[in-house]
């Protein structure tokens, strides 16, 4: 039996999920269910996965299971940008290999497209839109990888736009910024309001049970997944918990569990937006990556996300929500001066599953058991695409996108403790120092 030792335990005032359209979550699973097939996480992944799993098998049950109310944990604690763009940054021009881009590129907006599908079919109140993204830069550090950038952009021949800071100030309001990169792929949403949506339309052979944390799993013929209220015995199980699916007996020490912490202000009064100015709805994230991510929302309030821990336990540290509030302020201070009456309603943590090497997991772990884990920041998208087409690798089914996902190397086995938590909490020392003005 493997004993799952950190169960999801997330922080209370997610902006987006108070600000999402509130709905009724489903009961939690007690007794003992037996199913073919048994799905754990219902974010971004899981709910794909499940979803497929009940259109490839319509005459079979699958189970959804998710430790917390839907909306609450990870998938609904992201800034909302479902990305279309490959960006690695191990790469001298953020774009490397140009066949693993283009395959990367096709992955990502697949994702895009089922997700903007499932939005109009269901007609799920997220405030999807086709905006595009700002990546800008104030220190010379940030324009020099804006450079990087376009370089890598113009060979993988992808239009985007160079945007000095002399013009930001007409589509962001504020001109804190010396120069943005635009590029117009990237979809803004509400996050949480988008993975409420995806669980209240999914097929009628899926249940969801939800407040089900697992607390230990059998492996063998079948699978039993048990909790504190009964068990749920499974012919196939698939993992798409991220992070916390190296709990679980697979990948172990290859994942580390960071987390990134946001605020979201009180909505501008309209005197407060003619302030500002700008476009009224719009998305920035940082050339520097320890720098601040930014969202003008569709219901006029400012996010502000920036600054990271190191969490092994997979837990909020309630100590550093006051601590990075304080330094949400001092980054808001700087880019709306404008605004100095604004305060912030909710601030967060969430969870990002990163691997050393920036590479998922995609396959099978064992005989009946398969996980589509690690999304390295990209869950909207990444998790959406993969988590369908597990479900299809499952079934047999045949696609470019499931071979390449399946021939790549997975992620590096990470050093042992304690010099894994002193080096990376020394990088992420580092990197917010260095960051400067981009913080």
């Amino acid at each position: 039996m493997q004993k799952i030792s950190a169960l999801p335990k997330d922080d209370a005032l997610c902006g987006w999920y108070h600000t999402a359209p509130a709905r009724q979550a489903r009961p939690a699973h007690s007794g003992e269910t037996h199913t073919r097939w048994a799905v754990v996480g219902a974010g971004y992944t899981g709910l794909a996965a499940a979803r497929q799993l009940a259109l490839n098998f319509p005459h079979d049950e699958v189970v959804l299971i998710e430790a917390q109310e839907v909306g609450f944990g990870t998938s609904g604690r992201n800034a909302g940008f479902a990305i279309d763009l490959p960006h690695d940054i191990g790469a001298d021009d953020y774009i490397g290999d140009i066949g693993i881009a283009r395959t990367t590129l096709k992955l990502n907006r697949l994702g895009q497209n089922m997700l903007h599908t499932l939005v109009q079919q269901h007609q799920i109140d997220c405030h999807m839109r086709p905006s595009g993204k700002y990546q800008a830069a104030v220190e010379p550090r940030g324009i020099a990888v804006l450079e990087a950038y376009r370089r890598g952009l113009d060979k993988l021949g992808e239009p985007y736009e160079i945007i000095s800071g002399a013009d930001l100030p007409s589509h962001l309001g504020t001109d804190f910024y010396r120069q943005a990169l635009f590029t117009p792929g990237t979809m803004l949403l509400q996050p949480s309001a988008l993975v409420k949506g995806l669980a209240d339309s999914l097929p009628a052979n899926v249940t969801l049970y939800e407040n089900t944390a697992i607390s230990a799993v059998e492996y063998g013929s079948k699978i039993v997944l048990s909790h504190a209220h009964g068990r749920i015995v499974a012919d196939q199980l698939i993992l798409a918990n991220n992070a916390f699916g190296a709990r679980f007996g697979f990948l172990k020490h290859t994942v580390l569990p960071m987390y990134l912490y946001a605020s979201l202000s009180r909505p501008l009064t309209e005197a407060e937006q003619a302030a500002l100015g700008g476009k009224s709805f719009w998305g920035v994230i940082p050339a520097d990556p320890f720098g601040s991510t930014v969202r003008r929302t569709h219901d006029q309030r400012i996010l502000m996300r920036n600054s990271f821990s190191f969490n092994p336990r997979q837990q909020s540290k309630p100590g550093c929500l006051q601590r990075f509030a304080q330094q949400h302020r001092r980054s808001f201070e700087r880019r709306f001066p404008m605004l100095p009456e604004v305060s912030f309603d909710y601030t967060w943590s969430g969870s990002l599953a990163l691997t050393q090497n920036h590479k998922s997991f995609f396959g099978q772990l064992a005989p009946n058991v398969y996980g589509a884990l690690f999304c390295n920041g990209l869950g909207v998208t990444r998790g959406t695409v993969t988590g369908a087409l597990l479900a299809d690798m499952i079934a047999g089914k045949k696609h470019e996108l499931i071979d390449f996902l399946i021939s790549d190397s997975g992620p590096n086995t990470l050093p042992p403790e304690p010099f894994l938590s002193l080096g990376v909490n020394a990088t992420l020392w580092w990197g917010q120092r260095q960051a400067g003005r981009e913080s």
